[in-house]
């Protein structure tokens, strides 16, 4: 058996969603004791500047040398993979992975990749602006043969309103704006809703239909540290072993 990779977690960007993403790896991996685990390493700096406002142009202060001092605090340290629990972080991947010698997961590649692999044909993309703004996940779910449908003003208001009102800011009751969103997106034919902001799953509810970016990107961490996945739904599970076949 070959021996585990450690795994660096690129965290703080929310806090809670670091927190849930560390969770997932922890539940979702098979083990009869603690050395069964992962090893894991996990920078979380609270104040990387907002990635949405430097998107949008509204803030000048770029995230990407705080991030870049991260990855390679997270190598340095003995980590031989990163995951970075955010989507929106997305639009920095090329220079963060060019920035360290290890790989770094691209959590949109992933997660269009596992929509395609459940046989999706028309998913919506629920995130953040700077998510739908830079468009990555439309131009990958196109290289999957996958439609993508992004949000109008109105239901991206909502998203925003749970990212960033609710989960972030730590107030409950999200999950009433969440689901008024994800019943729009069902009513224009969406076949299944990616959760593309990590902040997400902790405002919805369980759905077959959901495709958690968070659950895809603790799966392939698992997977690709020499891991064994356990306890995911039997949906979820099953386009990965359509995958290697």
């Amino acid at each position: 058996m070959n021996a585990k990779k450690t795994l660096g977690i690129l965290g703080g960007m929310g806090p809670m969603a670091t927190v849930q993403f560390y969770k997932n790896v922890v539940a979702h991996t098979l083990a009869d004791r603690d050395a069964d685990h992962i090893n894991i390493i996990i920078t979380s700096r609270a104040d990387i500047p907002d990635r949405t406002d430097y998107i949008l142009g509204q803030s000048s202060e770029s995230p990407l040398p705080k991030m870049i001092a991260d990855a390679k605090t997270l190598a340095d340290a003995g980590a031989e993979i990163i995951a970075i629990p955010c989507n929106t972080a997305r639009y920095f991947h090329a220079e963060l992975e060019a920035s360290v010698s290890v790989p770094v997961l691209d959590i949109v590649r992933e997660t269009a990749e596992h929509v395609m692999l459940r046989g999706f044909k028309r998913a919506a993309i629920l995130g953040t602006v700077g998510t739908i703004k830079i468009g990555a996940y439309k131009r990958a779910l196109e290289g999957f043969g996958v439609e993508g449908v992004e949000p109008d003003d109105s239901t991206q208001s909502l998203i925003t309103s749970v990212i960033y009102d609710y989960v972030k800011a730590g107030r409950p009751g999200g999950e009433r704006i969440f689901d008024e969103a994800a019943r729009r997106m069902f009513e224009r034919g969406c076949d299944c809703l990616i959760l593309g902001c990590t902040e997400l799953p902790l405002a919805a509810n369980e759905d077959v239909r959901f495709v958690d970016s968070l659950e895809v990107l603790a799966y392939r961490s698992i997977v690709l540290c020499g891991g064994t996945p356990t306890r995911f739904e039997t949906e979820f599970l099953s386009a990965y072993e359509k995958k290697n076949r």
